[in-house]
């Protein structure tokens, strides 16, 4: 079995990021959105309060991988430069880098939300 490519595992880490920080605030937003959603019984997502640092802990790691896969620098197989070798110079990845800061951005807005919600209320 092969290893997974760089893409795919940026692509898991981003993935994975976003989801452990709706995790981690799962507490607060949950609740929050079934009840402007109008359903009630969401209070039961409190119980995870005390699994938030946790959470926090594995999007950050997760995080982490994702800007290390995305802004390494490739390993050169040989000294050549570009062209000099008959080779394509490597394309950059503007849209991976855009989506990391994108997830990134609403990583930030999931985990400051408990924070912020005795001032929305």
């Amino acid at each position: 079995m092969s290893a997974p490519s760089d893409s795919a595992t940026r692509v898991a880490s981003l993935t994975g990021a976003v989801a452990a920080a709706l995790a981690a605030s799962a507490c607060c937003v949950g609740p929050l959105v079934f009840a402007l959603l109008g359903l009630g019984g969401a209070g039961a997502l409190v119980a995870l309060e005390p699994y938030r640092p946790i959470f926090t802990a594995v999007t950050v790691a997760l995080l982490g991988v994702g800007f290390f896969f995305t802004y390494r620098k490739p390993a050169a197989a040989a000294p050549a430069e570009g062209d000099d070798c008959g080779c394509e110079l490597p394309a950059t990845n503007r849209t991976g880098k855009r989506l990391l800061w994108i997830a990134t951005g609403v990583v930030a807005l999931a985990l400051v939300f408990p924070y912020l919600v005795p001032y929305l209320v």
